[in-house]
């Protein structure tokens, strides 16, 4: 028998795979064997990633786009259906939050770009992978969502609701997918080693406390969460959708 988290032959598609928790997932992908397409903004730095891929022995295909896009959404989707015929996983991790502070200080052009890349962005994308991968006879789709989904935050408040919207879309999408055998679940992290978490992690004291009030008394690594990501895209999940899993060291239960 396959091994249940074997990835072989499979097609995974990470948006916001550049750096960061998308860069681990592809990663860790790759080394189980699948087809892995790195994509974010920036066409250099997503070939710098996917030459670092290929050089350790796996398969990667480097294709720009913004997710708030809908056109660039839609040609990413082509050229990955081009060169390898289809999507087998999609994973969107991609996301944004140019602003920190109190929602009524919210301005409409910030609250309208968070929610457009966070949560639009991912409907669209969602929207044209889908149909494809229900004629390859089912996939599995991860979104990204976020403990700040679950709790008010004074400062990334908006971020928090979009990530919200996106754990309700993947239970939604797993409801009105799932006889297609696609599995659609997400994933909530905590505090994770990043640049969107730069600011605490380079403040001593702050960081102290973030690590004091988790039980296992460290902040994550983006590798904590690929491990996730990979049981999700795995056989291994065959039976589990539309569900979000907390990645969060046990921060929540406090």
């Amino acid at each position: 028998m396959t091994h249940p988290f074997s990835l072989t032959g499979k097609v995974a598609l990470v948006t916001g795979s550049s750096k960061g928790i998308g860069r681990a997932i592809a990663e860790q992908f790759a080394a189980l064997g699948a087809k892995v397409v790195i994509s974010s903004r920036k066409a250099d730095t997503c070939d710098a990633v996917a030459a670092d891929i290929r050089a350790a022995g796996g398969e990667a295909l480097a294709v720009a786009c913004h997710v708030g896009d809908k056109q660039a959404l839609h040609r990413l989707v082509e050229q990955v259906e081009q060169h390898w015929g289809g999507i087998d996983i999609l994973v969107c991790n991609a996301a944004t939050n140019p602003v920190y502070g109190p929602t009524a200080e919210m301005t409409d052009e910030a609250w309208d770009k968070i929610l457009d890349t966070n949560v639009k962005g991912t409907f669209w994308l969602c929207n044209r992978v889908l149909p494809g991968m229900a004629e390859r006879g089912g996939g599995k789709v991860i979104l990204l969502s976020s403990i700040a989904a679950l709790r008010g935050n004074p400062v990334i408040g908006t971020y928090g609701v979009s990530k919200a919207a996106e754990a309700a879309l993947a239970r939604n999408l797993a409801v009105e997918w799932g006889p297609h055998n696609i599995q659609v679940n997400s994933i909530a992290p905590g505090l994770i080693r990043t640049d969107f978490a730069k600011a605490l992690l380079d403040n001593p004291a702050r960081l102290q406390q973030a690590e004091q009030r988790t039980p296992l008394r460290r902040v994550g690594e983006p590798e904590d969460i690929a491990g996730v990501a990979l049981f999700l895209a795995s056989r291994a999940s065959a039976y589990v959708t539309g569900q979000m899993i907390i990645a969060d060291g046990g921060e929540m239960i406090c």
